[in-house]
């Protein structure tokens, strides 16, 4: 019983270090961001080239509990940077429809103020490599460089790590400015 215990969480080991692994290959943090123009639910055409300039806060979503709770807790940072030289975008890359984009942020427990697009094509899946590493947020500093990931673990990527990140990005360039 004991061996076959080892052998199980041996394994288990093996499967989450081989998806750390291959999760790492596709997050490219320190390399220019891939540009993308979708729509968000208002129908307004929104460009992550329009966006340059700011510090970017990108939340790729599906629709699922952990981007629920990620989605609110964009809508924190977007309040808490507002009036500074900001941008965060929420984006349902799963390629669902619209009307099922706002049935689940009506769903959310505070309104998402944010431009939040729908990706029918799967274009920043196929860009960003989402699709098994849900959610995904990205922050891109003001020349379209990634400067900081995380995925799915909500406490690694909670509003008040993501608004440390970006303050970073602020303070260093407005000192180069």
């Amino acid at each position: 019983m004991r061996r076959t215990i080892m052998t199980l969480l041996t394994l288990i080991a093996c499967v989450v270090l081989a998806t750390a692994v291959s999760a790492k290959s596709f997050f490219k943090v320190g390399e220019k961001a891939p540009t993308f123009t979708l729509t968000s639910i208002e129908g307004e055409a929104v460009s992550l080239e329009s966006l340059k300039g700011k510090v970017i806060v990108l939340g790729l979503f599906h629709i699922c509990e952990p981007c629920l709770m990620q989605g609110t807790n964009l809508q924190k940072v977007y309040e808490a940077t507002r009036g500074k030289d900001v941008a965060v975008v929420g984006v349902n890359s799963a390629g669902n429809s619209k009307q099922a984009v706002m049935e689940f942020l009506a769903q959310f427990p505070v309104k998402v103020t944010y431009p939040y697009l729908v990706d029918p094509k799967k274009i920043t899946d196929k860009l960003y490599g989402g699709g098994r590493f849900i959610p995904n947020v990205y922050i891109i500093d003001r020349d379209g460089i990634i400067r900081w990931q995380r995925v799915g673990n909500m406490d690694l990527a909670g509003p008040e790590v993501i608004l440390q990140e970006v303050e970073k990005l602020l303070a260093s360039s407005s000192r180069t400015m």
